[in-house]
């Protein structure tokens, strides 16, 4: 296992296999923990090869939904039915097969701006918790995924903006987006995103290979800079792996 905060790196031959790696990887975050479950998912394209395998018949019935809370990292300030929704995308795939809806933890966007949007579920995040600040001895979640934009940006926590470097807040408002599409964002901070035992970073294909090489090479991209209290791993694809590089430092 990886020391505290230090990424791992694991290679896998293809989109396919990672997917299927980072299955494995969740089912074991979630037989780690007899009680209640809390795992942060992500938006973006990363993720969508995984999500079909956790709502297909081999793997749905190995997750036991009554535990299983399910969150999500960022949101796009747009309304559930539109199609930009990070958690309307996750649904339609696989959660509102067999997740109890009250399960299911979207970022609220009907409130009147993002900055809104983010105290109402740092509330919400907090009421789950039990807490208003987090105990790193207690993580909030048992696993984050994670992706990186073609900027270096994961979550909605983009590279220079002052959210980066947000300390206190779990959630924040970001006003404005680096990368298309460009509407406003509600997104976690680092320390929220930090805190859980696993944090798992997917990059796969060969338009990733500039970004994971600047990632690699140790570029402070806001992809590099999160990391879980607990184990952190990168889970790419042979496509998007430069030569010659050996691994995160």
């Amino acid at each position: 296992m990886a020391t505290a905060g230090q990424p791992k790196l694991i290679v896998s031959a293809d989109a396919e296999a990672l997917a299927q790696a980072a299955a494995e990887r969740v089912m074991a975050r979630i037989a780690a923990n007899p009680g209640r479950i809390a795992i942060c998912l992500t938006g973006g394209s990363s993720p969508k090869k995984l999500y079909q395998l956790l709502g297909s018949d081999s793997w749905r019935d190995r997750i036991p939904w009554d535990r299983v809370h399910w969150f999500i990292g960022d949101e796009r300030f747009v309304t559930e039915s539109d199609p930009l929704n990070n958690m309307a995308v996750a649904r339609a795939i696989f959660l509102d097969r067999s997740a109890p809806p009250g399960h299911i933890h979207p970022i609220p966007t009907t409130a009147e701006n993002p900055d809104q949007s983010a105290q109402a579920y740092a509330r919400e995040l907090q009421a789950f918790y039990g807490a208003e600040s987090l105990d790193p001895a207690r993580p909030l979640f048992d696993m984050v995924l994670m992706g990186a934009g073609p900027d270096g940006h994961t979550a909605s926590l983009f590279p220079g903006y002052p959210a980066i470097e947000e300390t206190e807040r779990w959630v924040v408002g970001v006003p404005q987006a680096n990368v298309a599409p460009f509407v406003p964002r509600v997104s976690l901070t680092l320390p929220a995103l930090a805190s859980c035992h696993e944090m798992l970073l997917e990059i796969a294909g060969h338009d990733k290979q500039p970004i994971l090489t600047r990632l690699l090479n140790g570029e402070r991209l806001p992809a590099l800079r999160a990391r879980s209290n607990g184990e952190t791993v990168w889970l790419v694809d042979q496509a998007a792996l430069p030569e010659g590089i050996r691994g995160p430092r």
